[in-house]
């Protein structure tokens, strides 16, 4: 788990209040210990992710919800075929 701090500085382009704003919209979901946010690997990823479709395919605010509601049902679509033994 990493803190807030080492999660901004993980990444140059990303601003504090974005990262607010996502974290209000549901786009990532940290834990809380001790008051304060935390964010796994996975957070980490997620937020990897936005900043790609932001900074390197021009996806604007209001298509973001959109492009990452479908890729998360890809993505379990995917680990739903691996359980059944299917190779996607």
């Amino acid at each position: 788990m990493i803190t807030l701090d080492i999660l901004c500085a993980r990444f140059s382009t990303l601003r504090l209040e974005d990262l607010q704003g996502w974290i209000a919209e549901g786009h990532v979901r940290p834990d809380r210990a001790a008051g304060d946010l935390v964010f796994t690997e996975l957070d980490v990823e997620r937020v990897r992710l936005i900043l790609e479709l932001r900074d390197e395919m021009a996806v604007n605010e209001e298509a973001l919800p959109v492009v990452l509601s479908l890729l998360d049902q890809l993505y379990e679509l995917r680990r739903r075929l691996r359980a059944m033994g299917v190779e996607p």
